[in-house]
């Protein structure tokens, strides 16, 4: 049986996190250099609904890798006062870059969880 969060494929959901990551490097961006910036939602099920979804995995994976490699470069420059810097969501509030930090953290654990259970539960 595929896995389907939200009714998802695993491939979507692979996809799915640098496209996530991405929108929130650039919200960290631009709390560091803006003066609590208002950011733009995007809806993640039309997201996931284009054509991009459709590549193999690999493109996602090697964007993740670097993405993240970006992410550590200004994270290990910051400093504390930085963490504190606001941001607002328009659905959420008033948002820190440290919340912020440690939502990305959780989410790309969160989603190596539901592959990892799938890939144990079917044998893969």
């Amino acid at each position: 049986m595929p896995y389907r969060p939200g009714g998802w494929t695993i491939r979507q959901v692979v996809h799915h996190v640098p496209d996530s990551h991405m929108n929130a490097f650039i919200r960290l961006k631009l709390a560091l250099t803006e003066d609590n910036p208002t950011i733009k939602p995007y809806d993640q099920d039309a997201f996931a609904s284009l054509p991009d979804q459709r590549l193999p995995i690999e493109p996602s994976l090697a964007l993740l890798d670097g993405l993240h490699a970006r992410w550590e470069a200004v994270l290990r420059s910051m400093t504390p006062p930085q963490f504190e810097r606001p941001w607002y969501h328009p659905e959420i509030g008033a948002i820190t870059v440290d919340y912020l930090v440690q939502t990305y953290g959780w989410h790309s654990r969160h989603h190596v969880a539901h592959i990892t259970r799938l890939r144990e539960r079917e044998g893969w």
